[in-house]
C-alpha cells in the first residue's frame, strides 16, 4: 500500500511539472501582427478585457545573461545559506513568506482569469486608471469585474497559506508562478539557452554533491518554491511525508520548451510566407492566434524532458537520496533540439533563430523626434550665418505662425501644468484685452 502511494505521488509530481510548461508555452506565443486593423468605436482604449491587441511585457534573456545565470544563483543561494545559519530561522521565513505572499497574489489573479476567460470566453469591460505628470503616462492600468474577483479570491487563499501552510494552497502558488515565469520570460535564441541549461547543469551538480548549502537551504526555506505530494495521503501516524521538485526544475527547462514551440511556429509561418507589413496568409483563416502548427521540436523536446524527469525520480527511488534533476533534464532537452535539428536538415535555422521581448520591440518602433527649429530663431543665434527667404516664403512663415498661435489660444488643454487658480489669470487678462480692443 505504501508503494502505490508513493508511485501515486511520484505521477502527481510529474502532472505538476508538465502542465505549467504545456500551457505557459502556448501562453507565450504572440498575436501575430498585419496590416488587418480590427476597427473600434474608441480609438484610445480596447473595449473588451479579452482584446486581441493586449500583450503582456516580457523580459527577454540574452547569451550574457543566460552565461550569469549560474553565478547570479550561486550568490543568492549562498546568501540564503549564510541567513538561515546566523540569524533567526523564523523570522527570516516571515519576511520570505510576506514577499511572496505578494508575488503569490498577483501571479494567482492572473492565471484565474485567463483560465476562465479561456474556459468561458467571457467579455467584460475594462477599467482604465491613468497616473499621469505632465502630459506623460507614468502608470496606466487595465482590469476588468473578473480581474477585482480573482485578485479577492487569491488574497483569500494566500491569506489561508500564510496562516496554515497548506501544502494544496502551497502547490497553487508554485504552479502560478511557474505558469508565469515560462509566460513572460524569453529566451533570445538556442544558443542561450542552452548555454543557461549547461551552466545550470554544474551549478545543480556543484552545490547539491559538492556541499551541503542546497539541501540545507531547501529544508529551512519555507516558501512556495516547490511542488509537493504527500508519499501518503493518508499515514498512520497522522504525519504526512512528501515527494518534492523544485520550481527551477519546472522554470529552466518551461522557458526552453517555450522557445521550441515559438521556433515551430516561426518555421510553420515561413512556409507560408507570413509578413507582418502584409495581410495574413489564406491558410490561417484571419486567425492571428489559436490556429494550428506542427509542433516537431516541442514534441521532441517535451519527450526528453519527460524522460529526464522519469529518470531523475527513478534514481531517487532507487538510492533513496535525492537527485539534481538538472543533471538529468539539461542535457535531455538540449539533445532533443540539437537531434531533431540533425534530422531535418535545419541545424543552421535552429541556431540562426532570434527572439527580442515586446519591451524590446516597442522601443526600437519609437520614432525619434528632432527638435523643431525655426528660420527665424536660426538667423536670431549669434554667429549664424542668415538664410535669403523671398517674401512669399516670410509671408507663408508668419500666416502659420499667426494660425498656430490662434490654435494655441483656443485650444483647452485637459491636463495643466500650473494649478486653476493659476490657469484663470491669464485667461483673465486675455479677455479684459479683447473688450478693450472692441471698445
Amino acid at each position: 500500500m505504501a508503494e502505490a502511494g508513493l508511485f501515486a505521488a511520484y505521477a502527481a509530481i510529474g502532472t505538476m511539472a508538465v502542465a505549467p510548461i504545456y500551457f505557459g508555452s502556448f501562453s507565450s506565443l504572440d498575436r501575430l501582427k498585419s496590416t488587418h486593423k480590427k476597427k473600434r468605436d474608441h480609438d484610445e482604449f480596447t473595449e473588451f478585457s479579452d482584446s486581441e491587441d493586449e500583450e503582456d511585457e516580457t523580459e527577454a534573456v540574452s547569451t550574457e545573461d543566460a552565461y550569469m545565470f549560474p553565478v547570479y544563483g550561486s550568490i543568492a543561494l549562498l546568501s540564503m545559506y549564510l541567513v538561515f545559519k546566523y540569524l533567526n530561522t523564523d523570522w527570516v521565513n516571515y519576511l520570505l513568506s510576506a514577499y511572496f505572499a505578494v508575488l503569490g497574489v498577483a501571479a494567482l489573479a492572473q492565471v484565474g482569469v485567463r483560465i476562465v476567460k479561456g474556459t468561458t470566453g467571457i467579455k467584460l469591460p475594462l477599467y482604465h486608471v491613468h497616473l499621469v505628470h505632465k502630459h506623460k503616462t507614468m502608470l496606466h492600468l487595465r482590469f476588468s469585474n473578473l480581474h477585482l474577483a480573482m485578485l479577492g479570491v487569491s488574497m483569500v487563499l494566500t491569506g489561508l497559506y500564510l496562516f496554515s501552510k497548506n501544502w494544496v494552497i502551497s502547490n497553487l502558488l508554485g504552479l502560478a508562478f511557474s505558469f508565469s515565469a515560462i509566460t513572460l520570460i524569453r529566451l533570445d535564441s538556442f544558443k542561450s539557452g542552452m548555454i543557461m541549461l549547461a551552466g545550470l547543469f554544474a551549478y545543480d551538480i556543484f552545490w547539491v554533491f559538492g556541499t551541503e548549502v542546497m539541501v540545507s537551504v531547501a529544508k529551512n526555506f519555507d516558501a512556495p518554491i516547490k511542488v509537493v505530494f504527500p508519499k501518503d495521503v493518508f499515514p498512520a501516524d497522522g504525519k504526512l511525508q512528501f515527494t518534492m521538485l523544485g520550481l527551477g526544475d519546472i522554470v529552466v527547462p518551461g522557458i526552453f520548451l517555450a522557445l521550441a514551440l515559438r521556433f515551430d511556429r516561426h518555421q510553420y509561418l515561413a512556409k507560408l510566407g507570413y509578413d507582418k507589413e502584409k495581410a495574413l496568409p489564406k491558410a490561417l483563416n484571419g486567425k492571428h492566434r489559436g490556429f494550428g502548427f506542427p509542433v516537431p521540436y516541442f514534441t521532441s523536446c517535451m519527450g526528453a524532458y519527460v524522460a529526464g524527469l522519469a529518470t531523475t525520480i527513478s534514481v531517487m527511488h532507487v538510492f533513496k537520496a535525492a537527485q539534481p534533476a538538472l543533471l538529468y533534464l539539461s542535457p535531455a532537452c538540449i539533445l532533443a533540439i540539437v537531434g531533431t535539428a540533425v534530422m531535418r536538415g535545419e541545424i543552421k535555422q535552429v541556431f540562426a533563430y532570434t527572439e527580442e521581448s515586446k519591451t524590446e520591440e516597442e522601443n526600437k518602433a519609437k520614432p525619434i523626434k528632432a527638435a523643431p527649429t525655426h528660420r527665424y530663431n536660426l538667423r536670431n543665434q549669434p554667429g549664424a550665418q542668415a538664410t535669403p527667404a523671398s517674401a512669399g516664403e516670410l509671408a507663408d512663415d508668419e500666416q502659420e505662425v499667426a494660425s498656430v498661435a490662434k490654435v494655441l489660444e483656443e485650444t483647452v488643454d485637459p491636463i495643466a501644468n500650473v494649478s486653476d487658480s493659476e490657469s484663470k489669470k491669464p485667461k483673465a487678462k486675455r479677455a479684459a484685452k479683447k473688450t478693450k480692443a472692441k471698445k
